[in-house]
This record gives structure tokens, C-alpha cells and sequence, in this order.
């Protein structure tokens, strides 16, 4: 019960980070990033799918929806971005530009949901434990 307790903290924390950290690409003027992408060598239009998928991949995983693959989704992510944007600014930055860290502890995070789930309050949880419950006959 305790690993479950911990990984419901971690899917969480996880889905709340993803979902404001798309919610905010939004409100910021998701304009501005798909800029920010085409200046990096990245295809501007993808920001809108990265947006997209922080806000809704962030709600899914605080209802505990396809944990395991969204997290999975999430961790190759935080690898592109790292190996992308943030691996020449060092681990905790540059100065002008933060470090990975933060995006080394996300990693570290959807890794170990992608490992072992998480089944506390959760919807596919509902879902499925409600088709397996069932006697037939």
C-alpha cells in the first residue's frame, strides 16, 4: 500500500507539472513557442502537439488514465528536450538558461510509473478492477 501511496504522489505531481506547464504554453501565446521551436531547428507546428499533449496528457494522468503509456509519452519527452534544448546549459544552467534538472527529476518520474503504474485512485483502475470483478457464468 505504501508504493502505491508514493506512486499516486508521483502521478500526481506529474500530471499537475505537465498540465500547467501546457496550460501556460497556451495562455503565454502558443504563438510565441511555435516561434521559439522553428529558432531551434524543431518544425514550428510542433509545439502545438507538445501543448496539447502536456495539457490533456497532464489531466489524463491525474485521473489516472493510460498512466503507463502517457508517462512513457512523457519520459521520450523530457529526453528530446533535454538532449534538444537543455544539455549545452549544464545541469543546473547556465545563467541565461536554466539546467536540466527539472527535466531529469520529470524523467525520473515517468520512468517509474512507466515501471510500475499507478492503481490508487485511479480511473482505468475503476475501469478495469469493475470487468474483472464480474462472475460469469
Amino acid at each position: 500500500m505504501k508504493s502505491e501511496i508514493g506512486a499516486l504522489i508521483l502521478r500526481v505531481t506529474l500530471g499537475a507539472l505537465f498540465f500547467f506547464h501546457g496550460m501556460a504554453k497556451f495562455q503565454g501565446g502558443i504563438e510565441n513557442i511555435v516561434g521559439w521551436f522553428d529558432s531551434i531547428g524543431l518544425p514550428g507546428p510542433l509545439a502545438y502537439g507538445v501543448a496539447g499533449l502536456e495539457l490533456v496528457g497532464g489531466i489524463a494522468l491525474l485521473l489516472g488514465m493510460g498512466t503507463r503509456i502517457l508517462s512513457g509519452v512523457f519520459a521520450l519527452l523530457m529526453i528530446g528536450a533535454t538532449l534538444k534544448v537543455k544539455l549545452s546549459a549544464g545541469l543546473l544552467g547556465n545563467g541565461q538558461m536554466a539546467g536540466y534538472e527539472l527535466d531529469l527529476a520529470l524523467l525520473a518520474m515517468a520512468i517509474y510509473l512507466v515501471i510500475n503504474g499507478s492503481k490508487l485512485l485511479s480511473v482505468s483502475e475503476l475501469i478495469f478492477r469493475k470487468d474483472s470483478d464480474k462472475v460469469t457464468m
